[in-house]
C-alpha cells in the first residue's frame, strides 16, 4: 500500500469506522424529510424512522435530492442539517453532510459553514476534532454544474475543494451537473489526495468504478437503483456499497443482500436483490406523475408511510411533502398493493412499536 493509499485507509477509519478496527459501512441512506404540520421539519419523526435503520445502516448522506434539498432555500437546508446531526449523535452514528451546489464558490462557503458552526456546537477549533464530535463524517460534493465544462476545469474545481484537506466524499451526479466526472480526472485526483475517501456514482453507467475497480483506495458505492446484489464485488461487481435511497424502507433487506452475498449464498442474495428491484421499479413507477418534489423523495416517502403505520397506512393522511402539498391517496394505495404483492408490507409500523 503506498503512502497516500495508507493516509486514505487510516482517514477512513477515523473518520467513517464506528471504531479504528470496524469495517467500513457498506450500506448508507439519504434520509427522506419529515414535515410536521406547518411545513417545519419533524424532528421527533425523523428519530423515529432512523432508529429502524441504525442497525443496518452504517451513515448517511444529508441533504441530498431524497430529503428534498433542492426544493429548500438555505435555511431550511441549514436546519435540516442540524436537526440530522442531533439525531445521528443520539443514535451513535455518522453524517456526510452534503455540499451539492452548482459552482466550486457555493461549495466552499457552504463546507466553510458546517465548519464553524461544527466549532461552536463543540466548543473545538480543531477541525477534526470538531467533526467527530459531531458525529461529522465528511463533507459531499459533486463536480460544477454545466454541460459545456471540460474535463480540466471540472478536475481544477474538484483539486481546489480537495486541497481544503477535509474529509471528502465526491458524487457522480449527472442528472443534475449535466456532465460526468471522467474515470482519468477520478484516478488523478485518487491519487494526489488522501482525504478523498469515497466516490458515489448515481449515473447508471458506472464508468469510474468500472475503470477503477477498487485499485485507488477509494470506497466505492452506487447510488442508482436496482440488480444491487450483481454489482457489489463478491458478484464481480466493481462496488464496495451501496448508498441508496430505498434504504429508507428496506434498509434490513438491503443489508441482508449484502450479507448475503458475503456468506456466499449467492443465490438467494440475487433471488432477494431482484425481489427488491421488483418493488422499487414499480413504486417508482407509481410516483412518476406527481407534480411536485422528486421522484426520489416521493417514492420513499411513499414506502416509509407504510413502514411507519403497516397495512392501515391507506387510512393515515398521506406523507407531507417539501411545500405542504401531501402525496396523493391514490399513489399510497397503489404503492400499498405493490409492498403487499412483493411481500414488503410489515405487519405493524415502527411507530405503533
Amino acid at each position: 500500500m503506498n503512502a497516500i493509499a495508507s493516509e486514505r485507509d487510516g482517514l477512513i477509519r477515523q473518520m467513517i469506522c464506528a471504531t479504528p478496527s470496524a469495517a467500513v459501512p457498506r450500506l448508507w441512506c439519504p434520509p427522506i424529510t419529515h414535515y410536521a404540520a406547518g411545513g417545519r421539519i419533524d424532528a421527533m419523526r425523523m428519530a423515529a424512522h432512523w432508529r429502524t435503520m441504525v442497525a443496518h445502516v452504517g451513515g448517511f448522506l444529508v441533504p441530498g435530492s431524497t430529503g428534498e434539498a433542492w426544493d429548500m432555500a438555505a435555511g431550511e437546508i441549514a436546519e435540516l442539517v442540524e436537526v440530522a446531526l442531533d439525531v445521528a449523535a443520539d443514535l451513535g452514528t455518522r453524517v456526510l453532510v452534503g455540499v451539492l451546489r452548482p459552482t466550486v464558490e457555493e461549495v466552499h462557503a457552504g463546507i466553510a459553514a458546517a465548519v464553524a458552526s461544527a466549532q461552536r456546537a463543540t466548543g473545538e477549533n480543531d477541525v477534526a476534532t470538531a467533526l467527530r464530535r459531531r458525529a461529522i463524517a465528511g463533507f459531499t460534493v459533486c463536480a460544477p454544474r454545466g454541460s459545456d465544462l471540460t474535463q480540466a476545469q471540472i478536475q481544477t474545481a474538484l483539486e481546489s475543494i480537495l486541497d481544503l484537506g477535509l474529509p471528502t466524499a465526491v458524487y457522480q451526479l449527472p442528472q443534475v451537473t449535466q456532465n460526468e466526472i471522467s474515470p482519468e480526472v477520478f484516478a488523478a485526483l485518487a491519487a494526489r489526495y488522501p482525504n478523498l475517501m469515497l466516490f458515489k456514482d448515481t449515473s447508471g453507467l458506472d464508468r469510474v468504478p468500472l475503470a477503477d475497480r477498487g485499485a485507488s483506495g477509494v470506497f466505492l458505492v452506487r447510488g442508482a437503483e436496482g440488480r444491487y446484489a450483481q454489482w457489489l464485488q463478491e458478484s464481480g461487481g466493481p462496488y464496495r456499497g451501496l448508498l441508496l435511497s430505498t434504504a429508507n424502507g428496506f434498509a434490513e433487506e438491503l443489508r441482508h443482500v449484502i450479507a448475503l452475498l458475503e456468506a456466499g449464498n449467492m443465490a438467494e442474495a440475487v433471488s432477494l436483490s431482484d425481489r427488491l428491484s421488483d418493488a422499487v421499479s414499480a413504486t417508482f413507477a407509481a410516483v412518476a406523475a406527481v407534480p411536485h418534489a422528486n421522484a426520489f423523495a416521493n417514492a420513499n416517502k411513499a414506502i416509509d408511510h407504510f413502514m411507519a403505520h403497516g397495512p392501515a397506512a391507506v387510512d393515515v393522511a398521506p406523507p407531507l411533502l417539501h411545500g405542504g402539498v401531501r402525496l396523493p391517496v391514490d399513489v399510497i394505495r397503489e404503492v400499498g398493493a405493490i409492498l403487499d404483492r412483493t411481500g414488503f408490507m410489515p405487519t405493524a409500523g415502527y411507530l405503533a412499536h
